[in-house]
């Protein structure tokens, strides 16, 4: 049996059509009510994680595979630790860098940048050789240009709208994100079978979800 840690929320429910897509039975998925470890068709073990926490559920060996957004790939600098296997396509948004309308780029004093993703923004600024204070933020980004407390943010955005309405204006666009099945390096080994056969078919899924979008 294949364990896999399934990141909650809007990857899950992404993921779920894809499996359904497959032929998979998830009908114990969709309907888990409090469970957070569930099984489908006798096959796969589903753990219910926090996308932070699904490469440490790899490194360990607790799980085989791992579904998660490339978002949080990148901010743990994973793929040195865990194989991409697959692009699935879905929860597409982009990283941006955005500040107040009128902000000055060019101007001489360091700059304060509010993130969720400090080390994406980190990596951002210093391949362009600029020396940013990066402040952490868990909750609403776009607040900290609003009230001072950052000149500008590197956040995620899907259609933009968030941005708009707070009058924020996107300076830079970064790398798009999706979700991503990956996998713990040993697994891959131990289970080649099992994990390909089941990449096989997501794969045709997915190829057939974007012939059907062009």
């Amino acid at each position: 049996m294949l364990k896999i840690a399934l990141t909650k929320g809007r990857v899950e429910d992404k993921l779920i059509p894809l499996l359904e897509k497959c032929g998979i039975d998830c009908t114990p998925l969709i309907n888990k009510k409090r469970k957070l470890i569930i099984t489908l068709a006798d096959q796969y073990q589903f753990i219910l994680v926090k996308g932070e926490d699904v490469c440490t559920y790899l490194r360990t060996g607790t799980a085989d595979l791992g579904v998660v957004g490339s978002d949080i790939l990148a901010e743990q600098d994973a793929l040195e630790q865990v194989d991409e296997l697959l692009d699935l396509g879905t929860g597409r948004c982009q990283f941006i860098v955005a500040s107040k309308q009128g902000f000055d780029w060019n101007q001489p004093q360091r700059k304060v940048i509010g993130t969720k993703y400090p080390e994406v923004a980190r990596r951002y600024f210093t391949q362009l050789g600029e020396d940013v204070e990066i402040i952490k933020i868990s909750g609403s980004v776009e607040l900290a240009p609003l009230t001072g407390l950052a000149d500008a943010i590197v956040d995620l955005t899907e259609t933009g709208t968030t941005l708009r309405v707070n009058h924020l204006v996107v300076h830079d666009w970064l790398d798009v994100i999706t979700s991503r099945l990956v996998a713990n390096p040993v697994a891959l080994k131990q289970k080649r079978r099992e994990i390909f056969q089941l990449v096989d078919q997501l794969n045709q899924v997915v190829e057939e979800n974007e012939y059907e979008n062009i």
